[in-house]
């Protein structure tokens, strides 16, 4: 049984020290000021709020690790190149103090092996830390007990709020868990509880929305959902996919070729939608075109129960985000039935192709996770939820 962190839990540790897992995962040249940093900030506002200090951790990026050592200390792990100083979590200080209104203290990797923690905590007049790069540490995404050890040092207790990376087995997902009474955040209660609903969901028309890369990544979804969703509206990616398997000459476009024996058993099903037409840039099939998109908006608008992952097409292009657009349009424009959708890309073309419009309605739930969604929706048991139990 997972325990949800709540006011009346957070009593006993009044005084004491938060260790937070959260998502700040942004590429280099995006934004930092992504949807997953807002989804966090009810969780860490929960906590100051019950007088209750917080070390936030995360990790960004693929740092490049040294083939040699085991955890053995400063500078040991990782090289102190350009590209790897790029992706450290630094530059979040500032805008993390910016939205919780209070001082961030910034703890630097060479720093985390030699402080006294709790002297370190307590000496300091700020209530929020934030490590360094998780993954500057060996040990994170090998789950390796001694760096689950290492971590827990820094809190009293643990909760996870990143349910974006709740799909991996990383020491600060899982392996802390064996050392810290261990909760789950107002965020990955929102995620399970939504996602779940939608899983049992028994309101028809019941659609799923297939876009982006990979469909393999996808299929998953695909097959838990077939006996009981009514229409699959396949763009992006997954529908070149598709038509290259139906004998369509697709050109230069994205194919995820190895996908397509696993689609076979799909082809010419009712359920399943492909575009009626596309828009090309050469030979390269980068968005759906105007037929497909008033097809689609009007089973979107029918629905009652909708999931999507996957933009419709290159939306970050200028003339090829009008597929995605329409996509939004229809959903935002059905405030009756019970809507999921997740996915970076697919979250981050809201923003892109609306700048100016706020959060979507309270029928919709925006999930922080890609990957993430795509297991649990898949019926896949998430390592970072099992821990919780």
């Amino acid at each position: 049984m997972i325990k949800y962190l709540s006011s009346e839990n957070l009593k006993k540790f009044s005084g004491k020290t938060c260790l937070l897992r959260i998502d700040l995962n942004v590429e280099l040249g995006m934004p930092l000021d992504s949807y997953r940093l807002e989804a966090v900030l009810p969780t860490i506002r929960l906590l100051l709020k019950n007088d209750v200090r917080v070390v936030l951790m995360s990790h960004r990026g693929r740092p490049v690790l040294k083939l040699e050592g085991q955890m053995k200390g400063v500078k040991d792990d990782w090289d102190f190149d350009r590209g790897n100083r790029e992706l450290s979590l630094a530059p979040f200080t500032k805008l993390l103090a910016k939205k919780i209104i209070e001082p961030v203290c910034f703890i630097p990797y060479e720093k985390s092996f030699v402080l006294d923690k709790k002297k370190f905590l307590a000496e300091h007049r700020e209530r929020v830390f934030l490590l360094e790069n998780l993954r500057f540490y060996r040990g994170e995404e090998t789950n390796d007990d001694r760096f689950g050890e290492f971590l827990s040092r820094w809190g009293d207790f643990y909760v996870n709020d990143a349910f974006a990376v709740s799909h991996r087995a990383d020491a600060s997902i899982a392996a802390i868990t064996k050392f810290l009474p261990s909760y789950a955040g107002l965020l990955l209660e929102r995620e399970v509880k939504n996602l779940n609903k939608v899983m049992k969901s028994s309101d028809h028309p019941f659609t799923v929305i297939v876009g982006g890369a990979k469909v393999s990544d996808k299929l998953g979804v695909v097959r838990y959902f077939w006996k009981r969703a009514d229409d699959f509206l396949i763009g992006g990616s997954p529908a070149n996919t598709f038509l290259e398997a139906e004998g369509m000459d697709v050109g230069d476009s994205l194919v995820d070729t190895d996908a397509v024996p696993m689609i076979l058993p799909y082809l010419n099903a009712k359920k399943i939608h492909l575009p009626e037409d596309v828009k090309y840039r050469s030979t390269k099939i980068l968005d759906v075109g105007p037929k497909t998109v008033k097809a689609y908006a009007e089973m979107i608008r029918r629905s009652k129960t909708i999931v999507w992952n996957g933009p419709m097409g290159w939306f970050e292009r200028k003339g090829f985000g009008n597929g995605t657009r329409g996509i939004w349009k229809a959903i935002l424009g059905n405030t009756k039935a019970h809507i999921v959708v997740g996915g970076g890309e697919t979250v981050t073309s809201l923003r892109t192709l609306y700048p100016k419009r706020c959060l979507p309605g309270s029928n919709i739930f925006l999930s922080t996770g890609g990957g993430a969604m795509l297991d649990y929706l898949s019926g896949k048991k998430l390592p970072g939820i099992e821990a919780l139990k």
